[in-house]
């Protein structure tokens, strides 16, 4: 099997489109056979982290590569993953 494709989210707590952003992927990486690993990093417990990202998060990188900011688009991420 595969391994799961690497997936970063930047977030913070009660973020809603966070949260819509890791079901989103969850969803589409199931739907697609796909098998990912989330990682969840809140950025308000780096002041590095916090300054950079600010609130633009959510903020997806797949693989190592920011692929998603603020919301996740279902048919992008069904293709971003499909090719992984």
């Amino acid at each position: 099997m595969a391994e799961p494709v690497p997936i970063t989210v930047y977030t913070r707590e009660n973020c809603h489109l966070c949260d819509e952003a890791v079901e989103t992927l969850t969803r589409i990486a199931d739907s697609e056979g796909v098998a990912i690993d989330i990682d969840e990093v809140d950025v308000d417990e780096d002041p590095e982290l916090a300054e950079e990202y600010g609130d633009r998060v959510p903020y997806v990188l797949v693989d190592g590569t920011p692929k998603f900011k603020y919301r996740v688009d279902a048919a992008k991420a069904r293709s971003v993953l499909s090719r992984q």
